[in-house]
């Protein structure tokens, strides 16, 4: 199936695959090819990983956004994605001491900051 993830900045990633993972709002959707066709929202702090049909395998923190599920294949709109390769972990680290739970900022810079750490980690 194609797959496509795209960011506001543009495109992150696109190739065949045959497997999408993502969070959403409604829980976790495993994506084979011949998926139900499916429009869902993605968490504020997510991860997506898609297994190319090479073997290969990308995993990105994602921030808000959709997931599209077609016949012709899956979407990933994204407000901010970034590949593991593309994370600073340092950066991370920094963001989230600097997150203020009071806050309901504090909170969701947490939380984005947990995930790209994450993802980060497990080389992706």
């Amino acid at each position: 199936m194609t797959v496509e993830l795209v960011a506001v900045e543009g495109e992150v990633w696109s190739g065949e695959a045959s497997f999408v993972f993502a969070r959403t709002t409604e829980g976790e959707v495993g994506v084979l090819p011949g998926h139900e066709p499916t429009l869902a929202q993605l968490t504020e702090a997510g991860v997506v990983r898609i297994d190319g049909t090479d073997g290969s395998s990308v995993t990105a923190a994602v921030h808000g956004g959709f997931l599209s599920i077609t016949p012709e294949g899956v979407t990933v709109l994204a407000e901010k994605a970034e590949l593991a390769d593309d994370i600073d972990v340092g950066r991370a680290r920094d963001a989230l001491s600097r997150a203020d739970e009071s806050e309901p900022e504090g909170v969701e810079a947490k939380a984005r900051a947990e995930v790209r750490i994450q993802v980060a980690e497990s080389g992706g």
